[in-house]
């Protein structure tokens, strides 16, 4: 519910590693099972990666360190993409 108030405080102690080694997730907001509508806070290890996927409700994302790099290109930090 976008209406209700919500707060977290970042936890880094507290990633859920993901299907994929070297990927860990800090789940904000979900709704759904694997494939959902999620608000997360992604680490990647050095040389990980994260099979290509499909977000159908979209995906967007801030690149806090290093460069994230998918099919649509390579994006260093401070990169915001939608």
């Amino acid at each position: 519910d976008f209406h209700a108030f919500a707060a977290t405080n970042f936890d880094g102690s507290k990633y859920i590693a993901s299907p994929s080694y070297g990927v860990n997730r800090f789940m904000l907001d979900r709704i759904g099972s694997e494939k959902a509508r999620a608000t997360t806070i992604v680490e990647y290890q050095p040389k990980s990666s994260f099979p290509e996927h499909e977000h159908v409700g979209g995906e967007e994302f801030l690149v806090l360190s290093g460069t994230f790099k998918d099919q649509f290109g390579a994006f260093p930090a401070g990169t915001y993409v939608r």
